[in-house]
């Protein structure tokens, strides 16, 4: 049994005398698992970090076993990474998040391609892609069966003015009905309505506490599992950014 595929690593830890189990996410199949000999020797230590993109050649004698793993590099994602704290926190949660919520080896295209994008965009910073990775969560919601419905309100039918969402549905509610119940529900930022406040990092964080919301609640909640840590750091990252907060 045999494939090679471009891949994101997502997590690499030492086995045996020398070796690294690594993680890695494809398009075609999915989250993946596979034995690099040497992964751990200094010659190959730079190319399964995580947030790489690699070009991978799995091997094994039968499609279930773990099978020997190679890779050449295709984009070194972890070193735009390693100067700026925030965008190291941003490319851990996003990678740790895969790797705890997606099932093995099940295809993947969608979040395949919402990783990858974050990946490359590194180099401009995390301030240039918070709001995209609060998107990426959601798509991971979506794909695994617990999509976010921001189309219109769940009591009106409204389309205009959408400023919540249910904790309970995860459906918007516009201002109007939301009134009533505001300490209720979730505020909804304006960046996932297709509008503006994209670098706000007050709206950063409304987009983290609606999407973490429903990934510890259906995601790792359903499963008995808390939300990886790598999230709460980068969250907290995000809140000290806000005048006000704590350092």
């Amino acid at each position: 049994m045999e494939w090679q595929a471009p891949a994101i690593v997502l997590e690499a830890r030492p086995h045996g005398e020398g070796g690294a189990i690594v993680e890695l996410l494809t398009e075609e199949h999915g989250r993946h698992a596979g034995l690099a000999h040497g992964g751990a020797s200094r010659a190959q230590a730079g190319l399964w970090q995580r947030g790489n993109l690699v070009e991978a050649r799995w091997t094994g004698r039968q499609a279930e076993h773990l099978g020997a793993l190679r890779g050449e590099m295709v984009h070194p994602t972890a070193a735009l990474a390693l100067d700026e704290r925030l965008t190291l926190a941003l490319l851990n949660a996003a990678c740790a998040l895969a790797l705890d919520a997606l099932p093995e080896r099940e295809p993947q295209p969608r979040v395949f391609s919402g990783l990858l994008a974050l990946m490359a965009g590194l180099g401009r910073g995390a301030p240039a892609l918070l709001a995209d990775y609060v998107r990426y969560e959601a798509l991971l919601l979506e794909s695994l069966g617990f999509a976010l419905d921001l189309s219109a309100c769940a009591v009106t039918g409204s389309r205009d003015d959408l400023t919540h969402v249910s904790p309970r549905t995860g459906r918007a509610v516009s201002r109007a009905a939301a009134e009533p119940y505001r300490d209720r529900l979730l505020p909804l930022p304006l960046f996932l309505q297709g509008g503006q406040d994209e670098r706000d990092p007050a709206e950063w964080l409304k987009g983290l506490a609606l999407t973490g919301h429903f990934l510890a609640r259906d995601l790792f909640g359903g499963r008995h599992r808390p939300v990886p840590a790598a999230r709460s750091r980068l969250v907290d990252r995000v809140a000290n950014l806000i005048p006000g907060a704590p350092a």
